[in-house]
């Protein structure tokens, strides 16, 4: 039983059984037309036959699963050699069994001729181990199918995950050389405003590294990134001019995504508004979930009219990085759009919503 995986075992043996079964009752009704009067000969005959080969079957099928691969000549040859010893095999083992039990009975046991017998079970073992053979072959063919598979589709998941593992690594010094060009502009106005921003910047840093690690997270874990970096923002350009607002639904905040998805969002819209506004600006990030899809949005408003200003390359780059994460995780299941809202922009996400 060596040859055959533990939870195959009892399927096996079962099986076995059923065979052995069915040929007995078979074999019981021309017995009894034949003029017997022993019953349980038959069965005696059947089980011994499917007893031992049963145990050749596995032999035969790791015979069959060592010769995978080799040239046909080669297994050829070794076949016409195992076919033989297959045969004396079952032979020797299923009348040993009978005349055994025979013996332990008391009764005497009529066996062909040895060049009759060898005729005779010998055509019907040939049958089997062609067919055994066949069979062998065919699992496993079907194994081998099936470990491609696995390896394949193990390929594919680990070059996902390097390739978002390496577009999650340009969302770091992205946000992080924005956020510091942010801070220099206070630092000679106030040092003690920027000392405490960069400390806040330091321990959102500290998050936001150990969010990395894990590849994704829920959107209730994304936004403890998102709060306190807006917060930092505030307390760059003061709470009068910047206004933050956040609105997750708990189903929503339930849903995984990508790690440090909206960071550079939310970091975008910062740079591109308040920045450029002299007013108020207004941030916003709203979540919901819906028929098995996480919704969100990243928009900006400002009380006045921005002034005209060419599109930064930086901000190209964030949102091109955002569309490549979202492919590569979840390919034409998500979707994204970025354009004019009103008096400012919007980023709507659309995703697969995954607890």
């Amino acid at each position: 039983m060596s040859l055959l995986p533990r939870r195959w075992r009892l399927p096996y043996v079962a099986l076995l059984a059923a065979v052995g079964l069915l040929l007995s009752v078979s074999e019981l009704q021309s017995y009894r037309l034949r003029g017997g009067d022993r019953p349980w000969e038959p069965f005696l005959w059947e089980f011994s036959s499917v007893a031992i080969i049963g145990g050749l079957a596995l032999g035969l099928h790791a015979l069959v699963g060592r010769l995978g691969g080799r040239p046909w000549p080669r297994q050829l040859a070794v076949h016409a050699v195992a076919l033989p010893l297959f045969s004396l095999a079952h032979i020797g083992g299923m009348f040993g069994l009978r005349l055994l039990v025979y013996g332990l009975l008391g009764q005497d046991y009529q066996v062909f001729e040895l060049p009759r017998l060898l005729v005779y079970e010998g055509g019907k073992d040939a049958v089997s181990y062609v067919s055994f053979c066949l069979i062998s072959r065919g699992i496993w063919m079907a194994r081998a199918a099936a470990q491609r598979t696995q390896e394949l589709e193990r390929a594919r998941r680990e070059l996902a995950e390097a390739r978002l593992a390496r577009l999650a690594d340009q969302v770091q010094p992205h946000f992080l050389f924005n956020t510091l060009n942010l801070i220099s502009s206070v630092m000679y106005e106030d040092v003690a405003a920027a000392d405490r921003l960069l400390c806040q910047l330091a321990d959102l840093l500290r998050q936001t590294l150990a969010a990395q690690q894990r590849v994704e997270h829920t959107l209730d874990e994304e936004l403890a990134l998102v709060a306190p970096f807006l917060a930092l923002m505030q307390a760059r350009f003061g709470p009068e001019r910047l206004l933050v607002r956040i609105e997750a639904d708990a189903a929503a905040r339930a849903c995984r995504l990508p790690a440090l998805l909206l960071l550079a969002p939310v970091e975008n819209a910062v740079k591109h508004d308040v920045a450029r506004h002299r007013g108020r600006v207004t941030v916003s990030v709203v979540a919901g979930c819906a028929s098995g899809r996480l919704r969100l949005r990243v928009s900006n408003h400002g009380d006045t009219p921005a002034p005209e200003a060419a599109p930064d390359p930086d901000g190209g780059l964030g949102l091109r990085n955002l569309r490549e994460r979202l492919q590569a995780r979840y390919g034409d299941a998500a979707c994204v759009e970025f354009g004019p809202d009103g008096a400012g922009m919007s980023l709507a996400l659309e995703l697969p919503c995954a607890c």
